[in-house]
C-alpha cells in the first residue's frame, strides 16, 4: 500500500493552510510529521480522510495509484486509510460494540460476522488496549478520559485493519504506561502492508517508535525531511531555528 501526496494546497475557510506539501507513505515505513502549533499538522490529517470543511484548492491524493482527492470518508475508509483524530468526538446513543460491527462490514462487505465471535474479539482486543471489557456496552467516547479515547482509537484500528494510518497526536492525554502500551501495539501491527504516518509536534512517541522518515511542517509546507536525527534536533533545539529555511 502506498499513499502519495502530490503538491496538495488546501483552506479553511477560505484561508490557505496547506501549500504544495509533497509526501509519500509506503507499507512498512514509520513517518513522522513534525512542527509547531498552527503548522497545519492536524489540517493534513483532515484533507487526507476527506473532512467536509476542508477544500482542497490543488494537488492530488493518491492511495494504491488511486485518486482518491475527492473522495467520500467512507470510500477512503474502504480503500484503507485511517485517521485516528487529535480530540475524538462522543456520540451518545452509540453502543461502542454496535459502532465496530457496522464499521467493519462496511469496510470489509462480504465478510460474514458472527456478533457473539466479533464481540468476544473486541473484549480481547480491550484488554490488549486498557480498557475494561464493560466499554463494549458504553456510548462512543462518551465520558471517556482523554486517554481512554486513545486508546479506542487504537481499538478501532486494531479492529478494523486499516492500510494507511494517520495519527493526529496520539500520545496526547496518555500517561507513561498508556503511552508505552499504544507504541507497542503501533509495532506490533506494522507490517509490508501497513505504513504510518504519526502526527505531532513532540518526540515523546517518537522515542518508542522510532520513525525510518521524519518531515518538518512550517506554515502549511515541509520545509525539511530527514531521519530520527531530525526529530533528536528538535528534542534539543525547538523549532526556532527552521524560521531561517522556512
Amino acid at each position: 500500500m502506498i499513499l502519495e501526496i502530490n503538491n496538495l494546497s488546501a483552506s479553511v475557510e477560505g484561508k490557505e493552510i496547506l501549500k504544495n506539501v509533497n509526501l509519500t507513505v509506503k507499507g512498512g515505513e514509520i513517518h513522522a510529521l513534525m512542527g509547531p502549533n498552527g503548522a497545519g499538522k492536524s489540517t493534513l490529517g483532515n484533507v487526507l480522510i476527506g473532512h467536509p470543511d476542508y477544500k482542497v484548492t490543488g494537488g492530488n491524493v493518491l492511495l494504491d495509484g488511486k485518486d482518491i482527492t475527492f473522495a467520500t470518508p467512507e470510500e477512503r475508509a474502504r480503500a484503507g486509510l485511517f485517521l485516528a483524530f487529535q480530540s475524538p468526538v462522543a456520540v451518545e446513543g452509540v453502543r461502542i460494540s454496535t459502532f465496530l460491527r457496522i464499521a467493519y462490514s462496511n469496510l470489509h462487505p462480504g465478510e460474514k460476522i458472527v456478533i457473539s465471535e466479533f464481540n468476544k474479539k473486541v473484549k480481547s482486543l480491550m484488554k490488549t488496549v486498557g480498557l475494561d471489557e464493560s466499554f463494549i456496552s458504553r456510548s462512543v467516547n462518551d465520558g471517556f478520559s482523554g486517554g481512554e479515547r486513545k486508546r479506542f482509537e487504537i481499538l478501532q484500528m486494531m479492529i478494523l485493519k486499516p492500510k494507511i494510518i494517520i495519527l493526529d497526536e496520539i500520545d496526547s492525554g496518555l500517561d507513561v504506561d498508556a503511552l508505552r502500551m499504544v507504541a507497542e501495539q503501533i509495532r506490533s501491527y506494522l507490517n509490508n502492508d501497513v505504513g504510518f504516518l504519526i502526527i505531532t509536534h513532540y518526540q515523546r512517541i517518537l522515542k518508542d517508535i522510532p520513525p525510518q522518515f521524519v518531515h518538518v511542517l512550517v506554515n502549511g509546507t515541509i520545509v525539511m525531511n530527514g531521519d530520527k536525527s531530525l526529530s533528536d534536533k528538535i528534542e534539543e533545539e525547538g523549532y526556532d531555528w527552521l524560521k531561517e529555511v522556512a
